[in-house]
């Protein structure tokens, strides 16, 4: 069984928007929509095969997700503070804090420091390829 493109579509959109950088949400409560949003979509199409498109929605997700942290982050301030708790080398902090380029572009240097395993264990976000290869059907 696959998962028809439209769904895909709708699911992402659905995603956007419960990501977007400019809503006032706390991050617990952006944390726990996405996890009954997700969890019920996969418990949904369960029967579909669908690893790979967890893993590319999964890498989306969190880049979405680093962008929504950096937009939090305004001041240079914040974020050295940030990354120096994360114990970054003073010269990656440096270059990291002072960063002008874009949101999209910000984040996707901080995979370097919000990696997979700190923002699925210790943020709490959901995986939805953990979720998805826990609750499968494959016949």
């Amino acid at each position: 069984m696959r998962v028809h493109p439209k769904s895909i579509k709708k699911m992402k959109n659905h995603l956007r928007e419960l990501t977007v950088r400019g809503n006032k949400w706390s991050n617990p409560e952006r944390e726990e929509k996405l996890r009954r949003y997700t969890s019920g979509w996969i418990n949904y199409y369960r029967y579909a095969d669908m690893k790979k498109l967890m893993e590319d929605t999964d890498e989306w997700l969190r880049h979405r997700i680093r962008a929504v942290y950096w937009r939090q982050w305004k001041r240079v301030r914040t974020r050295y503070k940030i990354f120096l708790a994360l114990h970054l080398p003073e010269w990656q902090v440096h270059k990291m804090a002072n960063c002008r380029k874009g949101t999209w572009r910000a984040a996707e240097m901080l995979n370097t420091v919000l990696t997979k395993a700190i923002i699925v264990d210790k943020l709490g976000y959901p995986s939805m390829t953990a979720h998805y290869l826990k609750i499968r059907v494959n016949y």
